[in-house]
């Protein structure tokens, strides 16, 4: 920490001298520019050409000026970022340290309270022995304890205080870091000599007690001991007041130096924004004031230019200067600081020792009134030593000499030893009270110390303030010059409210995310915390799961142990299951055989028989219940059997229990160990104590070196009793000091409040820290819970495998039997090996004697057998305990087989309950069936006792032919009971049936419903049959109609019986008319009977269609059934049935007995008509005998519809109760229904919490989406700005191909070497033009002749030309003002670029950020497609369920409505039946008529018997309106039955789909649980390495604690001489304001420059605009006059060709001319040689270009490439091929090679070669050229190299601050006007300096070497232009002109003005 510290020290040092050094250097530089600058504006050249020289020069300066600032000030920006850093992590350290010191704090509060303990516990010894001296004495020897505590704590104190206050500087160098190491190990032992002397003090009073228990003599000086008592009790009141009150005051304190340090960061904080927004608008306005350009162009602009520069300088040397300032400040402020938290940290460490001290004479306080109060008691008790109390008050002063009196009686008097030891004791209170007046005087002494240094803090802060508001007015005078800038630049003021906004949110964004970083921090320290306290828990929970794991894997072992051995057992009960599956097939398959047989049976006979087939039915139903009993009963033998085997196998089982119970000791053992982890934490408190006892022990070795402390004291005591006895000025002297002592002991006081209100903020910090711990401490008895939880889980299970294993012991009876046989062998062979093992000991005995004996060499070979019997003894004791195990896994076989068993008979019992039932149900469907034949008998022997009375009483009364008709009406009659049964017969049966199915619907299944349904077609057989009897009766009563005729006929024949006969045809026609309405009554039948026969057809197809439903609605029922009561709606339904075939018998009975009535009548008429005269009386009598039995019938009938009624009315009365009972159900389900829908309203809250999270999430990608969008349109911006730079990139490059045009055709000329330098870069090209120079030089050759006439010619248009190239100078010169323009603004463009690029970074870092929220919302959009998939799934399922549920309430419906009309059937068969009555009493009134009319005088008894009939009929008529009243009501009970199981229905339906949406919502909710359990996992992840990061900070933190510590110990030293720093301190403040003066005098000066600045760039923009075009236009005229005089060459060469030809072919006529042609040979070797010359020349060109491409194609190219290949990638994908053009033009490419790459490009992309050409040419290092000595390199670099070079600075991102050695800096440096030649040799230097460092300084190198900057003018002429210089490599140029080191620049400026 403290190399740290010095490093970070030194670098703030080198740093801000660099930044004072460099802004030196950077003033100077820009006050001798902004000199040179005005002495030039005030010159005027006369030439334009010297005046764009000058200008160009003074802008390279002013742009190399301009970005040294530059760099300089990026620069000093980092210095501050890294100063803001280092302050932060300073500041961090700082807490951490105090966190650290706080732990350490509470590290010695536990030391601290355990010495508490060890005083608390020597006091209860003292007090034991108080008590022990109370028992022996009555005297007071009891109070030199509390005085001998209270001179302990009161030593304690002063102990505590007597660390020196300036430890500070007592202590350097490396001890300091110990210092607090040392004095706390000091503390401790001094303390641990106190408790030494404590105990010393205890021996010393058990001795006194001792004694005085010996003499038992009290002495009389008890009321001289009250009132020193109640003196201390006084002086510790006021102790204890004064020490609140300091305890105020240092709270007070505390409180103002927390207030000004929060107020001083807060300032401090404030500061650095203003600071950091002044520097970024700073920052804007020099970039805006690059970029602006103002179109003035007066040169007043320039000096204001210059001014606010020279302001600006100023102002940025008085800000750095500030800078430094601050930095001091700030280090001093954080020394003070350091320094402050040591003090404070003393202090506190003060505070808790006199807070312990406090404490202990509390309690001593405490005990001494206790004592006094017992003092009291005891001094009441003693009245007899009044007198010597006031003797003792007397002569206090003349206690010294009592002392030594007592002192030499010591020896004599026992009691005056005990009076000397109070004395002594008073005398320690004394010493005692001095020390604590001593310690208030310390205290007052710190106090008065901390108040000096509050007032120096108070002092410096009032300074800093003075220094900031200082610092704020500067601020204000700087504000005021912005202003004035911004007035000056209005237009950039949108884009400045533009970049504040932005600065705004990334300020923003860096405060959330330093708030983030301290609440992480925070966290940190929460759970570094946690960690701590929780690796205990942990470790716990470790041991807890090994010991666990390895119980886990025992029981799993014995687990498998007895797996194997269960397999065995479980073939076994699979071959018992087979067995009893094929008996269960086998009754399975007699069953079916039954019903097929009974099928078959059934389908042989027909209807009439069917009663005896269900009586066969039953027979066969019992035989098989017979045999069922009978295979039941070998089933209960071998029952039997099994369990007597099971028997004989418990007794040989209860050998093994005793095993098992081993066993499941063993298992107890299991939870005995799991148990034993529980008691591990007894064990770990066992430990603590045992810890304590340790402590306790180590405070008793403390307490030895108390009591030779002790003894020390006690010296020291007696030698100021010696000093006190020899002087009594020495006792005022003690006064004083002890007044000193207690002012001291006011200020430690005030001083303990103070640390007490410190202490209750640690306590409260402690308390949250607790609240975390034990937070955490939840969670670990969470984890615990969980654990235990486990634990009960492991014990059920091992439960249940004890369950499983005990059920596996019955299985394994076979396998205990073949055991027990190998157990048997196994014993013999353990017998046998006993006996073995006895020999073996015998032979061990014999052998261990043999070994008594001296047999060295037997001895191994006796070991190796021990060794070998041991190992079979143990092999033994394995197999044994194999063989044990065995044993108990066959017991448990044993116990699985009888569970087994158990199980078998149970379901045996179960069958044969069911098959009791079933035959329950036989019997009661068969007395059913007998009632009903015994009833249909009973009705079929009273109609034939009725036919058989009317045919005796027919043949009594008529003669034989009438009995024809008797018979005919007893077969009318018999017809008519037979179909009347036959109805009555059908009905009967169809609720028979229905009661048997109701009761078979439970049990059988569908097929039982196809037998029912083929008992329903014999049903309709039946029917059929009736209606076959119908026809044959039909057909009788018409054979008898005919035998009626023909008996009339014969009666007509006979005579005498004419009246008779008339009488007979009378009754004849009656009876005739009776027929006609009984044939009517018939047909109604057979109609009624065919109706209902298809009704009963289509009650048959709705059954058959229903049938399933049915099933479903009986399993629903079952379950309702089980739900409510067992006794529900089926039994309902019976009592329903059951009513309506009652009503149905009661009706038919009815009509039976009108029949019966009728029929009565009939023969009472027949025999009235029989008998006339005679026989009347008789035949009154029979009919009064039958109307009475009439009436006893009737009166039956009416008990029997009473009885019925009270059966109704109990029904309702069922029904009722059932009805309440289902309301009570539906309550009961309609409050579920509400739990279900409360539970089901909270999944929907939870569901639409979700959904508003979601829309939420939505809204946030809508608004991102948003942002995108406006992203995207920033980017079209940019690619619109890039597209339009493109352009000018174009237009620029342009140029090149013209220049390299021009000087491709001036190759043809004589001025080759210049011509040479348009040549492209590459070797090819060059190769390719050198031979086609070859093959022109063999063309002049061959044209020596022509070239001879025309040589004067060419010479003539070489001197043309030269003119020519001074015009394409100056087009050059216009081309290149146009560049300058076009480069200003790429570089406006640049900039524009640049600030996009880092608005698009903070955008791509923004969209980042959104992406991963967009992710994080994605895979939350997709968690909730997938809910909603599985929400639409499960309303899938609920639609499908809905549909099922229609799908039954509609079969439900369509049941009940053919319920209904069943019952609408009943009802109408009701109705008929009644019409049938009322027919029947019609005609019993009729007859009654009749009879009346016959038997008018013997008609009484008749008229009575009518009478009672109608009494009897209106009774009747009574019953049947109370019964439909009934029948109603039951209909409206059925109906509200009905309804209330469809609401039951509905309930449960609802009941079942919220318990679906339940289900659904708790797997929703298992998956939120999943997803969180997944977030806590990554969580925990993320803890464990933000833990390993604390561990990783803990170390730094435990290597910068001591740095710190030693920082702080210099902070300390350093506060002393922070009054000397003062005054330098406001030294450097007048200083800082004279320095800002200056800088503001020099922004101002820059300001004006600046301006100046701008209009002579505009000016420079637009010559050189002009020039450039001027120039175009010239080098195109020049390019056209070279083409035609190209073909004008080529004509001419073509004629001379001609003339060549001709001169050939006139060779004849050579000899005039061979003298000319040895001249021509000459001229032709001299032209040889030029073109040699002119050769070597090209080579070197070529030599000289392939170098300066080789050094300025990296310099410059690259720069150019980079930024070319950029634009290429950042336009869009349209204007590409522009771009590729301009890089082609830039590299030399022709049209057509770039056509061609872009026509590949079109094909397959334009990647492959530019991938390869940016390979083969980014790829190539700057290579460093040989350089001649006569070349000066100052003259290389052209405006345009400088340019691209600011560009490239420009462009590149901000690298770390370079720094600016002497070297950079010197060229800048202007030599005097007179020294030319010196300017260019230093510049070479200077150069090849440069070229040296580039590797080194990256950005200086190209400066140094390329820009040269000259300040050279007067004398020796304009100066040597940059723009005079050849132009950069990027563009084609000139060839350059070697310059040697003594030319000036003059020359070199007039040789290329001639060339």
């Amino acid at each position: 920490m403290s190399s740290w510290l010095g490093g970070l020290g030194s670098g703030l040092g080198q740093s801000l001298g660099q930044v004072s050094g460099s802004l030196s250097s950077f003033t100077g530089q820009i006050s001798n520019f902004t000199k040179d600058m005005l002495l030039e504006g005030v010159e005027e050249v006369g030439d334009a050409a010297t005046e764009l020289q000058v200008s160009n020069f003074k802008l390279a300066e002013v742009e190399s000026a301009f970005a040294t600032q530059k760099s300089e000030y990026d620069r000093l920006r980092k210095l501050h970022a890294e100063l803001e850093e280092k302050f932060e992590a300073s500041e961090i350290q700082i807490k951490r340290q105090s966190a650290e010191y706080r732990s350490l704090l509470q590290q010695k509060d536990v030391e601290i309270s355990h010495l508490k303990a060890r005083q608390s516990s020597l006091q209860e010894e003292v007090h034991k022995l108080q008590q022990s001296a109370q028992s022996a004495s009555v005297g007071p020897a009891v109070l030199p304890v509390t005085t001998t505590s209270s001179t302990s704590t009161s030593h304690t104190a002063s102990s505590f205080l007597t660390r020196p206050s300036g430890s500070h500087h007592g202590f350097h160098g490396d001890e300091v870091d110990l210092s607090d190491v040392l004095w706390s190990q000091q503390e401790i032992n001094r303390l641990s000599t106190e408790i030494m002397r404590l105990e010393a003090e205890v021996a010393h009073w058990r001795r006194m007690s001792q004694t005085s228990a010996g003499t038992g003599a009290g002495n009389g000086e008890q009321g001289e001991i009250l009132k020193l008592q109640r003196t201390i009790k006084e002086l510790r009141d006021k102790m204890s007041h004064e020490v609140d009150e300091h305890q105020h005051e240092l709270a007070a304190l505390q409180d103002a130096q927390r207030q000004k340090m929060a107020d001083i960061t807060r300032r401090h904080r404030e500061e650095l924004a203003e600071y950091e927004e002044r520097i970024e608008e700073l920052e804007e306005q020099l970039q805006s004031g690059v970029g602006q350009a103002t179109s003035s162009s007066d040169a007043s602009k320039l000096l204001e230019l210059q001014r606010t520069l020279h302001s600006l300088q100023e102002a940025a040397e008085h800000r750095e200067k500030q800078l430094t300032e601050l930095s001091a400040s700030l280090e001093e402020a954080q020394q003070k600081q350091a320094s402050l938290k040591l003090e404070r940290d003393e202090a506190q460490e003060e505070n808790a020792g006199l807070l312990q001290n406090y404490t202990r004479l509390q309690a001593s306080v405490a005990e001494l009134q206790t004592r006094v109060q017992e003092q009291e008691v005891k001094a009441l008790q003693k009245a007899q030593l009044d007198n010597e109390i006031q003797m003792l008050r007397n002569n206090l002063t003349a206690a010294e000499k009592e002392i030594e009196r007592l002192k030499m009686m010591a020896e004599v008097e026992p009691k005056e030893e005990v009076e000397h030891a109070d004395i002594l004791e008073l005398n320690t209170i004394i010493g005692a009270l001095r020390q604590e007046k001593e310690v208030l005087e310390q205290e007052k002494d710190l106090k008065v110390e901390l108040e000096r240094k509050e007032k120096v803090l108070r002092a410096t802060e009032e300074e800093r303030d003075t220094l900031m508001t200082e610092l704020e007015e500067l601020d204000r005078q700087n504000q005021e010059a912005t202003q004035h800038m911004i007035s000056v630049k209005e237009q950039l003021s949108g884009q400045l409210k533009e970049a504040e906004a932005v600065l705004q949110r990334m300020t923003a964004e860096l405060t959330a995310s330093s708030e983030q970083k301290r609440t992480l921090e925070q966290e940190l320290e929460t759970q570094k915390e946690k960690m701590g306290k929780s690796a205990f828990t942990l470790n716990e929970l470790h041991m807890a799961k090994q010991q666990l794991e390895q119980t886990v894997k025992d029981l799993k072992d014995k687990l498998e142990h007895a797996q194997e051995q269960s397999q065995d057992t479980c073939r076994q009960v699979a071959e018992l299951k087979k067995e009893l599956r094929e008996r269960e097939e086998q009754l399975s398959a007699i069953k079916e055989d039954l019903k097929q047989a009974a099928e078959r049976r059934n389908e042989t006979e027909g209807a009439k028989e069917e009663l005896a087939g269900k009586e066969r039915e039953l027979s066969d139903l019992r035989r098989e219940l017979d045999e069922m009993r009978s295979s039941h009963e070998k089933v209960v033998t071998k029952d039997y059997e099994l369990e007597m085997e099971n028997s004989r196998l418990k007794a040989e089982c209860e050998q093994r229990q005793g095993k098992l119970e081993e066993l499941a000791r063993q298992l107890k053992e299991s939870q005995a160990s799991l148990n034993r982890t529980v008691r591990e934490k007894d064990t770990r408190i066992e430990a603590l104590k045992l810890e304590k006892s340790q402590l306790e022990s180590e405070l008793g070795q403390a307490e030895r070196t108390l009591t030779e402390q002790v003894k020390q004291y006690q010296q020291t005591i007696e030698e100021l009793t010696r000093a006190r006895s020899m002087d009594a000025t020495a006792l005022q002297m003690e006064h004083e000091r002890a007044i000193r002592l207690n002012q001291e002991k006011d200020m430690e006081i005030a001083q303990l409040k103070r640390d007490m209100e410190q202490m209750t903020s640690d306590h409260r910090d402690t308390n949250e820290m607790l609240s975390i711990t034990v937070a955490g401490q939840k969670q670990l008895t969470d984890l615990l819970q969980e654990k235990d939880v486990f634990m009960e889980t492991l014990k059920q299970n091992a439960a249940e495998l004890q369950m499983e294993l005990e059920n596996k012991i019955s299985a394994m009876n076979k396998d205990a039997e073949t055991l027990k046989q190998t157990l048997e062998e196994k014993e013999k062979q353990l017998g046998g090996m006993k006996e073995e093992n006895s020999h073996l000991k015998e032979e061990i005995d014999r052998l261990r004697d043999q070994q008594t004996r001296p047999q060295p060499l037997a001895e191994p070979r006796t070991l190796d057998i021990i060794t070998e019997l041991e190992s079979e003894i143990t092999q033994l004791k394995s197999s044994r305990n194999a063989l044990e195990e065995e044993v108990q896994t066959l017991g448990r076989t044993v116990e699985e087989q009888q569970a087994s068993l158990l199980l078998s008979q149970q379901s045996l019992q179960a069958q044969q309950s069911e098959l009791e039932q079933a035959h329950a149900r036989l019997q009661q469907t068969t007395l059913n069936y007998d009632r009903l034949i015994h009833a249909r008998d009973e009705e079929v022997t009273r109609l034939q006792q009725t036919i058989d009375r009317l045919s005796e009483s027919w043949g009594r009364a008529n003669s034989p032919a009438v009995q024809g008709e008797v018979i005919l009406q007893e077969d009318k009659t018999q017809s008519l009971n037979q179909e009347n049964g036959n109805e009555k017969h059908d009905l009967s049966k169809v609720d028979i049936e229905r009661l048997v199915k109701g009761i078979k619907e439970k049990e059988t299944e569908i097929s039982q419903l196809n037998e029912k349904n083929l008992s329903l077609t014999r049903q309709l057989d039946q029917l059929v049959v009736s209606r076959d009897e119908v026809g044959k009766l039909s057909q009788v009563i018409l054979q008898k109609d005919l035998e009626i005729q023909a008996l009339h006929a014969r009666v007509s024949m006979g005579g005498g019986h004419n009246q008779d006969v008339i009488f007979l045809q009378q009754q004849l026609q009656a009876y005739a008319v009776e027929r006609e309405q009984v044939l009517a009554v018939l047909n109604e039948k057979t109609r009624e009977n065919s109706q209902l026969r298809s009704d009963y057809h289509r009650l048959m197809d709705i059954m058959a269609g229903k049938e399933a439903a049915l099933l479903k609605l009986q399993q629903e029922n079952q379950r309702l059934s089980n739900m409510s009561d067992p006794s529900g709606n089926q039994e309902m339904f019976k009592e329903t049935i059951q009513n309506l075939s009652r009503i149905i018998r009661e009706k038919d009975i009815e009509i039976d007995a009108l029949t019966q009535k009728c029929q009565t009548l009939v023969t009472v008429l027949q025999s009235t008509g029989g008998e006339p005269g005679a026989s009347s009386g008789g035949v009154s009598s029979n009919q009064f005998e039958e109307l009475l039995q009439e009436r006893d019938t009737l009166k039956q009938q009416v008990k029997k519809m009473e009885e019925w009624k009270q059966q109704v009315i109990t029904t309702v009365k069922n029904m009722q109760h059932e009805s309440a009972q289902l309301h009570e159900e539906l309550i009961k389900l309609q409050s579920q229904v509400s739990a279900d829908s409360d539970c089901s309203s909270k999944l929907s809250v939870d569901y639409a919490r979700l959904v508003q999270s979601y829309e939420q999430k939505e809204k946030r990608l809508g608004s991102l989406s948003l942002e995108l969008a406006q992203v995207q349109q920033t980017i079209t911006q940019l690619s619109t700005t890039k597209h339009v730079l493109l352009g000018k990139l174009d237009s620029v490059a342009q140029t090149p191909e013209v220049i390299a045009t021009q000087c491709s055709a001036a190759t043809l000329a004589s001025d080759a070497p210049t011509s040479q330098t348009s040549l492209p870069a590459n070797s090819d090209k060059l190769q390719e033009e050198l031979s086609c120079l070859q093959v022109q030089l063999a063309e002049k050759e061959k044209m020596i002749k022509t070239l001879q006439e025309n040589n004067h010619r060419l010479s003539n248009s070489a001197s043309i030309s030269e003119s020519e190239q001074r015009s394409q100078v100056e087009e050059v010169r216009q081309v290149r003002e146009r560049l300058e323009a076009l480069q200003r603004s790429v570089r406006e463009k640049d900039l524009l670029i640049k600030t996009k690029g880092d608005q698009l970074i903070q955008v791509s870092d923004a969209l980042r950020n959104r992406e991963n929220d967009n992710e994080v919302l994605k895979q939350a959009v997709t968690n909730l497609k997938e809910r909603a998939l599985i929400l639409e799934m499960d309303v899938k399922k609920l639609k499908e369920e809905n549909e099922l549920v229609a799908t039954r309430s509609r079969e439900k419906e369509s049941e009940f409505r053919a319920l209904q009309e069943t019952n609408m059937q009943v009802s109408l068969l009701l109705r008929e039946k009644e019409f049938e009555l009322s027919a029947m009493s019609e005609k019993a009134a009729t007859v009654e008529k009749m009879l009346k009319d016959k038997e008018q005088g013997k008609s009484g008894e008749l008229n009575q018997l009518l009478n009672e009939l109608k009494s009897m009929q209106e009774k009747a008529l009574l019953f049947q309106q109370e019964r439909d009243q009934m029948m109603m009501a039951l209909k409206q009970k059925q109906m509200e039955t009905t309804a209330v199981q469809a609401e039951l229905q509905h309930m449960r339906e609802k009941e079942q789909r919220l318990k679906l949406e339940l289900e659904r919502l708790r797997n929703h909710l298992l998956e939120i649980e999943d997803s969180y359990t997944r977030e806590a996992l990554a969580a925990e992840d993320r803890e464990t390495e933000l833990r390993r990061k604390v561990a990783l900070l803990d170390d730094k933190l435990a290597t910068s604690s001591s740095a710190v510590e030693n920082a702080s110990q210099q902070a300390s030293m350093q506060v002393e001489s922070l009054q000397e720093q003062l005054s330098g301190v406001v030294k450097q403040r007048d200083d800082a304001l004279a320095q800002l003066r200056t800088s503001q005098e020099q922004v101002n000066q820059y300001a004006v420059s600046l301006s100046n600045l701008q209009m002579v760039l505009e000016q420079f923009q637009q010559e050189e605009k002009a020039m450039y075009s001027a120039e175009l236009e010239k080098h195109r005229k020049e390019k056209a006059e070279w083409k035609k005089k190209a073909l004008q060459m080529e004509d001419q060469a073509s004629a001379l060709q001609m003339n060549l030809d001709e001169a050939n072919a006139a060779l004849d006529s050579a000899s005039r001319l061979t003298d000319q042609l040895d001249a021509k040979e000459e001229q032709i070797e001299e032209l040889k040689k030029q073109v040699d010359v002119r050769q070597e020349m090209l080579e070197e060109a070529q030599r000289k270009l392939m170098n300066l491409l080789n050094s300025s194609e990296g310099k410059i190219d690259k720069v150019l490439m980079r930024n070319l290949f950029l634009g290429y990638f950042h336009t869009p994908k349209t204007k590409r091929a522009d771009v590729l053009r301009l890089m082609g033009s830039v590299l030399g490419l022709s049209r057509e090679e770039i056509d061609k790459m872009l026509e590949e490009d079109g094909r397959h992309g334009v990647t492959g070669w530019m991938s390869s050409w940016l390979g083969g040419r980014g790829a190539q290092s700057v290579p460093t050229t040989p350089q001649r000595p006569t070349t000066g390199l100052g003259l290389n670099s052209s405006f345009s190299e400088m340019f691209v070079k600011f560009l490239e600075m420009e462009s590149t991102p901000s690298l770390p601050a370079p720094k600016l050695p002497v070297y950079d800096i010197k060229p800048l440096g202007a030599p005097p006007p007179g020294r030319t030649s010196g300017v260019a040799s230093s510049s070479t230097t200077g150069a090849a300096a440069a070229a040296k460092r580039t590797d080194s300084n990256p950005f200086l190198a190209p400066r140094s070497a390329a820009v040269p900057l000259f300040a050279g003018s007067g004398s020796g002429g304009p100066g040597g232009h940059l723009l005079m210089k050849p132009i950069s490599d990027a563009l084609p140029s000139f060839t350059p002109v070697p310059v040697t080191a003594e030319a000036s620049a003059g020359a070199v400026l007039k040789d290329l003005l001639k060339q």
